[in-house]
């Protein structure tokens, strides 16, 4: 089974993200700070991160610049899932680091397949 860790403050998207996650047969670990994800992504190396870029200790850029930097994390897939949706940003994230970008809100019907694509992992039906 693989383990995702989710990176989001705010407890109704924790709710839902881990809800579609774990439907789906994933583990999931959760945290609500760019701090506490930074840690969690270090010392228990998830298979992806989903990682919200707006977070109230420090910007999800900088948790993603971090964890790129250890090198036990720095191969993780992480996909940036944000409603900080201008335009440009999706490129802007992609180009720092992240291997994905999904918009909030999220469709619950795309949003497997999409971490699916992103992770390499066959889509199920």
């Amino acid at each position: 089974m693989k383990t995702a860790l989710i990176i989001e403050d705010n407890p109704d998207n924790m709710v839902l993200i881990t809800r579609l996650l774990e439907k789906a047969g994933y583990q999931t670990i959760r945290a609500i700070t760019g701090v506490e994800g930074i840690t969690m992504a270090v010392h228990t190396t998830p298979d992806f991160i989903i990682l919200d870029i707006q977070l109230p200790d420090i910007d999800g850029r900088e948790v993603l610049r971090r964890i790129r930097g250890f090198e036990v994390a720095a191969s993780i897939p992480i996909i940036a899932m944000t409603s900080y949706a201008m335009s440009g940003d999706r490129e802007k994230l992609l180009e720092a680091g992240c291997n994905g970008y999904i918009e909030k809100p999220i469709d619950p019907m795309r949003v497997i397949s999409q971490i699916q694509q992103v992770t390499g992992e066959a889509v199920k039906i």
